[in-house]
């Protein structure tokens, strides 16, 4: 079978009974079962929950998005072989030491197939919790332009390209379009501020102010988790983003939870610890993406300057890459997923069909 075969591209269209229309997102789709599915599963399976709590179908596809477009390459090859699994064995390690480190639980619930979650509905938190180690990136950028406050954090002068900061700085922005709160423009991913947060707490879906703080302790906790392990494997946590939502356990109880993913190449930077000493940044993340989309093209301003989107789009739509770049994006990928886990990735062969099998026969979810 060719790679091609191997990579699943599409998968907002498997034969998964639902109750609700399919939710795509860039890399991820969600099937929401029906209420009578999750009862049963919820009662079959054992899972931890009320018995009435909604359940979907999480499944994650080997595309590849920057620069808020979807990029595919020649060959017929509209992914990166190995991503979507290396993604899940990446956040299901992480997800596993913050359950064993009491820090607090994810909306997941099984894991039947390398890119398939089963989870618990949760009430999304609509900020993109963003916690930063080092000056790099798009902070960077802006540093440079001589911006000296993040977020409502006052930044210190003299700092340096990717140097280490003083202290972990959280810097959140919006995760949606959210209206009518003073201060904060009704658009996607703006930077936000903590008292933003605190002073319309209810428009982003706390619960409470005590919430917000229980928020930022979940980061740090998490980051730290994070940070710690791959220190041990010789790897820098530069920068992270995490999403928080509410779930209600089998009591219940309203639980602030790890949503999404964590501590993955998508939502994180992680640098060589032996080159960065070295004097050199090497990614093992989506960023080295990045920056050959960066160089590939002859200008780059297209790719960076958000009022230049709709050139963006024919870019992304008009161009195959050539195939060996998803295949180095892909030995970043599963090179990363298995330094974590310690163990080799298994990558489907056939992972449509493998998810249609899974989910008909042992879940009985195939229309």
């Amino acid at each position: 079978m060719s790679l091609a075969n191997k990579v699943l591209a599409v998968n907002n269209d498997l034969p998964i009974r639902t109750g609700a229309p399919v939710h795509s997102g860039k890399v991820r789709s969600v099937y929401w079962l029906d209420a009578a599915d999750s009862a049963r599963l919820i009662r079959e399976r054992g899972y931890p929950v009320a018995a009435d709590a909604p359940l979907a179908i999480m499944v994650i596809s080997d595309r590849i998005s920057a620069f808020e477009c979807i990029w595919r390459g020649e060959g017929g090859m509209a992914g990166v072989p190995g991503k979507g699994a290396a993604l899940n064995a990446i956040s299901n390690h992480w997800f596993r030491l913050f359950r064993e480190q009491g820090l607090a639980d994810s909306h997941i619930l099984e894991i039947p197939h390398p890119l398939v979650w089963i989870v618990q509905k949760a009430r999304p938190v609509m900020i993109e919790a963003i916690a930063r180690q080092y000056i790099t990136g798009s902070m960077w950028r802006s540093y440079a332009r001589g911006e000296r406050e993040f977020c409502g954090i006052r930044i210190p002068d003299g700092l340096q390209k990717d140097q280490k900061l003083p202290e972990l700085l959280i810097t959140p922005s919006t995760k949606g379009i959210l209206e009518g709160i003073p201060g904060v423009p009704a658009q996607d991913d703006v930077n936000i501020t903590r008292d933003d947060i605190l002073n319309h707490y209810a428009a982003f879906q706390f619960r409470s102010p005590a919430d917000v703080d229980r928020y930022e302790t979940l980061l740090r906790e998490g980051f730290e988790v994070i940070s710690r392990e791959l220190a041990r494997l010789d790897q820098i946590f530069v920068d992270t983003k995490f999403e928080f939502g509410y779930v209600t356990n089998a009591a219940g109880e309203e639980q602030l939870i790890y949503m999404d993913e964590v501590g993955t190449p998508d939502s994180s930077r992680i640098w060589d610890g032996p080159a960065w000493r070295e004097g050199q940044v090497v990614e093992n993340s989506k960023e080295s993406f990045r920056q050959l989309l960066l160089n590939h093209f002859p200008d780059p301003d297209i790719l960076l300057n958000k009022d230049r989107m709709p050139e963006r789009v024919a870019l992304a739509r008009d161009n195959e890459l050539p195939a060996s770049v998803l295949l180095a994006v892909s030995a970043t990928y599963v090179g990363i997923a298995e330094k974590i886990t310690g163990q080799p990735l298994a990558l489907p062969d056939d992972p449509r069909q493998e998810i249609i099998d899974i989910l008909g026969t042992e879940f009985g979810l195939i229309s």
